[in-house]
């Protein structure tokens, strides 16, 4: 049995709320821990591993890849990250890709973006919505509505303006002289599982069309399939095009990849806004490195050919409708295989944590791996090509989980 909190404790940075486990090794939808004892994985690294730890296709392409060339730098052009942002671009549409390593990475080039973009004109504002997650960098936390995030960073990126999530009214008088760009999430992930209403989305691009602003989505948690579209905004207002978006996550099942789409539209005299960030204006060393992004071509493929999509979208409504049924659970807001479950926390007895971490402690100890989410919410996040027999057997554990909780003195 190998011991890792000691290890922990002494020579890594105490950054995370750990919880008490060690994991050995993966396969598929479950984990492993050192003792040999089996998790289900309803986490899936946080909606990272869209087809399971240790999928052997995504192994034998990345073992292939690192076997033939693994870096040369983006000085220099190399064939996975020219089929990638293709790939990319027959998703999201006409427009260009840039490769970068994370989430947070990804809303910087956006960030960048969108202030080159209103450079000319004195514009720098960007809206964005309480509820929010945007990433961990400085302008990421700045950009992010929600306090914990901030405190004992200041001062912090200025130009981010916070505003109701779905009010769009309260977005058509935020618009000021110096307001260049909303950047919104159609579905809040860290916020709780909250999905944006169409008519907010519609509402939000004709506002930008209106006053000469740019439309960004962060898909980071909810894009590339998980929502049971490619996009996570065409599950809610098909047609509807965004000037940038940001992808990471699920794009590469676990390997370090980030990346963020531009409209190829041209908005004015520069020409397309794909082509706004010039030689020199962005970079990344190891982004869009060969290894990463062949792993990610397997994802897309593996996604496309076994239609997994369509699995995210049906067996996600059986997971949100039997979470449903579960004592303790007060709501249920889903969309594909992003399933955040609202807890009645009268039902979780009084602790030193918050509901939604004693929840998912005690899943965990029904070999169950869920994610939190603020104060009440759980999120189920498993792999893309799970099976409807593994969503029973969470359900069941969870089930469990709560039902031996609420027996708990209060």
């Amino acid at each position: 049995m190998v011991e890792l909190a000691g290890e922990y404790e002494k020579y890594v940075i105490p950054t995370y709320g750990r919880f008490d486990l060690d994991i050995e090794s993966g396969r598929g939808c479950r984990v492993w821990d050192f003792g040999g004892r089996e998790f289900l994985d309803f986490g899936a690294g946080i909606a990272v591993c869209s087809l399971g730890h240790a999928h052997p296709e995504v192994t034998d392409a990345v073992t292939e890849q690192a076997g033939q060339l693994v870096h040369s730098s983006n000085l220099y052009r190399t064939a996975p990250q020219a089929a990638l942002a293709k790939r990319l671009v027959g998703i999201a549409g006409a427009g260009k890709v840039f490769f970068c390593n994370s989430g947070a990475e990804a809303n910087e080039g956006l960030i960048k973006l969108a202030r080159r973009f209103g450079s000319a004109s004195g514009r720098h504002e960007i809206l964005t919505f309480e509820g929010s997650f945007h990433g961990r960098t400085m302008a990421g936390i700045s950009a992010t509505a929600q306090e914990k995030v901030k405190k004992g960073f200041g001062p912090l990126l200025e130009g981010f303006r916070h505003l109701p999530f779905g009010d769009l009214g309260a977005v058509k008088s935020a618009v000021g002289p110096t307001t260049v760009a909303v950047m919104v999430e159609p579905v809040q992930g860290e916020g709780g599982i909250h999905i944006a209403r169409a008519e907010f989305l519609r509402g939000l691009r004709e506002v930008c069309d209106e006053r000469g602003l740019l439309l960004l989505f962060d898909e980071i948690q909810c894009g590339l399939g998980r929502t049971g579209e490619w996009c996570g905004w065409e599950s809610i207002v098909p047609g509807l095009k965004p000037d940038g978006v940001s992808w990471a996550k699920g794009i590469a099942n676990g390997f370090p990849l980030g990346a963020f789409w531009i409209s190829s539209v041209v908005p004015d005299e520069r020409g397309p806004l794909c082509d706004l960030l010039g030689p020199g204006s962005h970079g990344t060393t190891y982004g869009g490195n060969p290894v990463c992004c062949a792993a990610g071509l397997k994802v897309l493929e593996i996604i496309e050919r076994d239609d997994l999509r369509t699995t995210a979208s049906e067996l996600g409504r059986e997971l949100a409708d039997d979470l449903r049924m579960v004592p303790g659970v007060s709501a249920v807001r889903s969309l594909g295989l992003m399933v955040g479950v609202q807890l009645d926390p009268s039902t979780v007895p009084a602790g030193s944590r918050p509901p939604s971490l004693e929840v998912v402690a005690a899943a965990m100890r029904e070999g169950l791996l869920v994610i939190p989410a603020g104060e009440a919410v759980v999120r189920f996040l498993p792999p893309l090509n799970v099976t409807r027999e593994e969503i029973r057997e969470a359900v069941t554990k969870f089930a469990t989980a709560m039902e031996k909780l609420s027996r708990k003195p209060q």
